[in-house]
């Protein structure tokens, strides 16, 4: 007797967790930078920043989470505290806090840590308009950052940091790529999943060739994917056509579990670590770990 879809999806489920928890992820040279990035709004973005770096902490990786989003929802998501009064990234951009007094260690895993965002954060495009000069108030976080992994002894510093940005291009998302190495893109599989990237291709491309001529678009995450619609197949065979080498293999389905860990102060790794959105989001990560731990 043939198996049943669900009974069929659990077998699958099942073979994939056990593959990833066994696969080998390779430890970068030094550590890699992204820029989590995607100015249209409802991609994953934030939900993505969380979860692979919760995925490589999984695998005893070091992972730092910046939080640049003045919403707050990656704070809310790795368990720590930012409401207001607590210290955090506002600090770190404009009154020259060091990074390292600010992070706090996630509730979830012993190697994920977060720099917060409180609702502070709001302001901080205003402020640095203000306070800097044009070249300063886009080099804060890079420079914040450096000090940082220079002063840390090497087996501390972190193997990865994902910086998460706020839905815009304003100078939050500016200071976030000159501080990276890489950009990650999340593009959800819907209608209008290209909209506005061009425009996000060309501000990279302005970036590099003016700030930063280290930073590359190295990784595109397909997410909300429906494998029940016609759409959502037609939308990743277009993003890969375009984007044959950044996008990963691993395809991050819609879920409902995933968008209900961050209520919880978790992420879907630890809130149900064998769902079909971990799986997703734990193979995704060991495939960008391992696809760019040479050159990252």
């Amino acid at each position: 007797m043939s198996e049943t879809p669900l009974a069929q999806e659990l077998t699958d489920n099942t073979r994939r967790l056990a593959a990833a928890r066994a696969a080998t992820v390779l430890k970068p040279a030094k550590t890699r930078i992204f820029t989590v990035s995607n100015q249209k709004g409802g991609v994953g973005k934030t939900t993505s920043s969380v979860n692979l770096a919760a995925a490589l902490a999984s695998k005893g990786l070091k992972v730092l989470v910046i939080d640049l989003d003045p919403q707050g929802n990656a704070s809310t998501a790795l368990g720590v505290q930012h409401q207001k009064g607590v210290k955090g990234t506002f600090e770190v951009l404009v009154d020259d806090v060091p990074m390292i007094n600010l992070i706090q260690r996630s509730s979830t895993f012993e190697s994920l840590y977060c720099l917060p965002a409180t609702i502070d954060l709001a302001g901080a495009d205003i402020t640095l308009f203000e306070e800097f000069s044009n070249e300063e108030r886009r080099n804060r976080l890079e420079a914040s950052i450096s000090t940082m992994l220079a002063t840390m002894p090497a087996d501390k510093r972190p193997d990865y940091i994902f910086i998460d940005c706020p839905p815009s291009l304003g100078l939050l998302t500016v200071n976030a790529f000159v501080a990276a190495n890489e950009v990650l893109i999340p593009i959800q599989c819907e209608y209008y999943a290209l909209e506005g990237l061009q425009q996000l291709l060309e501000t990279i491309d302005r970036i590099k060739s003016n700030l930063n001529p280290k930073l590359r678009v190295s990784t595109i995450l397909l997410t909300m994917f429906d494998a029940r619609t016609k759409l959502a197949g037609q939308v990743a065979d277009e993003v890969r056509k375009h984007f044959a080498n950044e996008v990963l293999d691993a395809v991050i389905p819609r879920a409902v579990r995933v968008s209900e860990a961050p209520s919880f102060g978790e992420t879907i790794m630890t809130y149900d670590k064998s769902s079909s959105g971990a799986i997703a989001y734990l193979e995704a990560a060991i495939e960008m770990a391992n696809k760019g731990a040479h050159n990252g």
